[in-house]
């Protein structure tokens, strides 16, 4: 949308002063238009025609090629109604197969959208229809399921308006959809990650960083050098290759939501990225969180909220001055952030905050438990046999300098973390490759480490947002809305490892890979059982199980919060409560793409009773 200058120039400020304070903005932020206040297309009814083809889309002056749907990224909001059956024509208009997962529905197995898993695909220049009830209201998303095409684009944002009356009161609503897009394509990403899983890594510690006092010590350098572990690697792939987008614009374009002062305004919040976690804030106005996951909580009162790949929150804000904010959308590495404008008109502008500093990766985060500001001082690093197993070179994913040879180490040969004893100061010994507490995790070179002490942090509001000095959202804050739906105990327990080796990017749940086409995780239909996520690793997981909605273990007993995807902090534990009540088999994975592409995703099978019991 072009704006006459004059009306680009009285904006936040009044007069000049809104073009002046832009000439201060980052250069990343420095505005390429006067403000994009144009709002997603939607398509909406009983019968909706979705056409996915290769296209260009323009970010930040740029242009960049993309996958889309019906000629945009992100993909057309598609909007329901609650008790209708919504019939969804998808046109495959790509020399490759593709697919579309209704991310949060619950809906028949075989109308999810996994190829090889609920459906074969949708073929190259062919169509597929998807019909299903639509028996539940909220904001959620869809997405390809079909190699690495949601990098490309390929996503958009689903709102399903309630049957009844919204508990939610709003003047005004605008859907808010977070991503990430790079120049390079998603399979060159891939393949630089598993030469080189810190290539995209451009916040190592410096000189400066030590003679600053804002890094790690000399000593903890050392410490963490003879491990040979990066506390600064919180990201795989971020802003060195990353623009951060909203709806579709770069920080430059500003894309502004508008607003009539004291109007109730909900925005929608969608996390579609490939790789982001997001730590969301609008300085000067406080949010209320209302809806997590599509499901309605009790009203939350909050400054900030980490959103993770995958995930919805929807929040009330309630804007009473005639200025703008901007909405701030920062990657959780801190290595850039979407930024758009809340306004009450068109080409007015905010200050944009300069990025904070970056988050350094603690005890806390290798699974050591609470010695997170403590030294490793005393610990043995000699590395000791762990029964590390050697491969051979013509496994593929043997680095070339192992396979040249003629074997190929793992991790735990190799010196990195495998092995290792580390004394607490207790004399309590440690080791970071203990099998004996993972009995079911496979030995394998994926799993390069087994937290010795991991902890529940589903208290914590993320990494870098604990000393921030406001008020940042975690899982405990969340209360269900309404009553659990089945609030009986769990008759199991299940343990999942989140694993991986990072030296090697491969990821895994207990050892076990995608490509190992091991049998599903088996559930009987109508069984209830708890299962632990136990992040073996120092990246945070967003872990996403299809066809279900779950209840987080925060001891809100009957009002526990119900999501369809947990992120699982570095070192950490989640637990949440699971009725099996989908019958079918449906995928299970983290929702960073790169992850999930390497192995880390397994299929979940819900049998009818009496089904070879």
């Amino acid at each position: 949308m072009q704006m006459e200058r004059r009306r680009f120039v009285s904006g936040a400020l009044g007069g000049g002063a809104a073009a002046a304070m832009a000439a201060w903005f980052p250069a990343w932020a420095q505005p390429v238009s006067s403000g994009i206040t144009a709002p997603l297309p939607t398509v909406s009814g009983n019968d909706i025609t979705l056409r996915i083809a290769r296209q260009t889309m323009r970010i930040d002056g740029k242009v960049s090629r993309a996958i889309g749907i019906n000629g945009t990224v992100p993909a057309p909001l598609v909007r329901l109604k609650e008790g209708q059956t919504a019939r969804l024509t998808v046109v495959n208009d790509l020399d490759e197969e593709s697919s579309i997962h209704w991310h949060g529905l619950i809906l028949p197995f075989q109308m999810d959208g996994v190829p090889g898993v609920s459906f074969p695909g949708i073929k190259p220049r062919s169509t597929f229809v998807y019909e299903f009830p639509v028996v539940q209201s909220g904001t959620y998303w869809y997405h390809s399921h079909s190699g690495l095409q949601e990098q490309l684009g390929h996503y958009g944002p689903i709102v399903i308006d309630p049957a009844g009356a919204d508990p939610i009161g709003y003047d005004r609503e605008h859907v808010v959809v977070l991503s990430d897009h790079s120049q390079i394509s998603p399979e060159a990403i891939f393949r630089k990650l598993k030469v080189n899983p810190g290539h995209f890594n451009m916040q190592r510690q410096t000189l400066s960083g030590l003679l600053a006092g804002k890094d790690q010590s000399l000593k903890e350098r050392i410490e963490w050098g003879a491990m040979r572990m990066d506390p600064t690697d919180v990201a795989d792939v971020n802003g060195s290759t990353y623009t951060f987008l909203v709806n579709g614009h770069g920080p430059r374009d500003n894309w502004t939501a508008l607003f009539s002062p004291g109007e109730r305004v909900r925005l929608r919040i969608v996390n579609a990225s490939a790789m982001t976690i997001f730590n969301v804030r609008i300085p000067g106005l406080r949010m209320t969180v209302v809806q997590a996951d599509g499901l309605n909580v009790v009203p939350t009162e909050i400054d900030e909220f980490q959103i993770a790949v995958a995930e919805t929150y929807d929040v009330i804000v309630t804007p009473v001055e005639d200025r703008a904010y901007t909405l701030v959308a920062e990657a959780n590495d801190r290595s850039g952030m979407g930024r758009a404008t809340l306004a009450p008109r068109a080409g007015m502008v905010a200050e944009v905050p300069p990025l904070r500093e970056r988050p350094l990766a603690t005890m806390k985060d290798m699974g050591m438990g609470d010695m997170s500001g403590g030294s490793m001082a005393g610990m043995d690093h000699s590395g000791g046999d762990m029964g590390a197993m050697p491969m051979p070179a013509s496994d593929p994913s043997c680095p070339p300098e192992h396979a040249k040879m003629g074997h190929c180490t793992p991790a735990g040969e190799s010196g990195a973390m495998a092995g290792m004893d580390h004394g607490s100061g207790g004399g309590m010994q440690h080791s970071m490759r203990d099998f004996s507490v993972a009995p079911q995790v496979k030995r394998d070179p994926s799993v390069q480490t087994i937290s010795p002490m991991p902890m529940d942090r589903m208290g914590e509001p993320g990494q870098g947002l604990e000393d921030v000095g406001h008020k940042v959202l975690t899982y405990h804050d969340l209360v269900a809305l309404e009553r659990n739906p089945d609030v009986r105990a769990a008759s199991r327990s299940l343990d999942i490892h989140l694993t991986g080796n990072m030296e090697r990017f491969m990821w895994s749940f207990d050892g076990v890979k995608m490509s190992d086409h091991h049998e599903p995780i088996p559930f009987i239909e109508g069984e209830r059982v708890r299962v632990n996520l136990i992040n073996d690793s120092m990246m945070s997981h967003p872990i996403h199980l299809h066809g279900h909605f779950f209840e987080l273990v925060t001891g809100k007993g009957d009002r526990s919060p119900r999501k369809h995807t947990v992120l699982v902090q570095p070192g950490g534990v989640a637990s949440f409560d699971f009725t099996a009540d989908a019958l079918g088999d449906w995928a299970f994975h983290c929702h960073l793409l790169y992850h999930m592409h390497a192995g880390m995703m397994r299929v979940v099978s819900v049998r009818p009773k009496g089904d070879g019991e």
